[in-house]
């Protein structure tokens, strides 16, 4: 297999992944790119799915709560949280989950942060009719 083949395989690996656990937005967000930064979507298919996110070792599902703390923790990754809450409803996550993750998230980041990222739960929720939350407390 040559360096180009082995290339091809993890995006296309990456592709069929990014698909699967989101519901089809790869081709977009591959394209969104496509005028300023083309390596740029290529790798996060490529490396960010092809090689991370379909490792064994942890499930979707396990790997959504993880990017759902993370980019509650950050800070100022709204759009790419709004594409995770989705994905992360995908793969099984209930909101109930998805909140505490976000609720949990607050005492390590703070609240300003986990606000945040409630809202844009909050927001996902309503479009996809999932108002109110069960199990919220």
């Amino acid at each position: 297999m040559t360096e180009h083949d082995d290339r091809q395989a993890r995006f296309d690996r990456g592709m069929a992944l990014l698909n699967e656990v989101s519901g089809g937005i790869g081709p977009a967000v591959v394209e969104s790119l496509a005028d300023v930064s083309p390596e740029l979507g290529h790798q996060l298919v490529a490396w960010g799915f092809g090689e991370i996110y379909s490792r064994p070792q942890l499930v979707p599902r396990d790997r959504q709560l993880v990017t759902i703390g993370m980019l509650t923790a950050l800070g100022g990754c709204e759009p790419q949280l709004r594409v995770h809450v989705n994905t992360s409803l995908n793969v099984g996550l209930t909101p109930a989950e998805i909140i505490e993750a976000m609720l949990q998230a607050a005492g390590y980041c703070g609240f300003p942060r986990a606000l945040n990222a409630t809202n844009v739960a909050k927001e996902v929720f309503a479009e996809r009719g999932l108002l109110p939350v069960d199990g919220a407390q």
